[in-house]
């Protein structure tokens, strides 16, 4: 079992063996979990990564392994919003 890098709070180990770490590691205030897909965090969370994906090569963009294709499949983005 791989662990993440510090501070970060998932690990994906992809078929070629290498480990791509991703996610904000902790609890939300209040002790609840950090990602909440349909919320209005989840929407502002998706509109500021679509525009760091759209600055991407396009490699990049559609590599399903990169860290934050990884966080936005977390947070079931679709565009710049989030579902539930």
């Amino acid at each position: 079992m791989a662990t993440p890098r510090k501070g970060k709070a998932k690990v994906k180990v992809t078929s070629s063996g290498r480990r791509v770490s991703y996610g904000q590691a902790g609890n939300a205030r209040g002790g609840g979990p950090r990602v909440r897909p349909g919320t209005s965090k989840g929407d502002s969370y998706c509109a500021r990564s679509l525009g760091i994906k759209k600055r991407l090569s396009a490699k990049k963009r559609n590599d399903p392994n990169t860290p934050n294709n990884l966080s936005r499949k977390r947070w079931k983005c679709s565009g710049a919003k989030s579902t539930k």
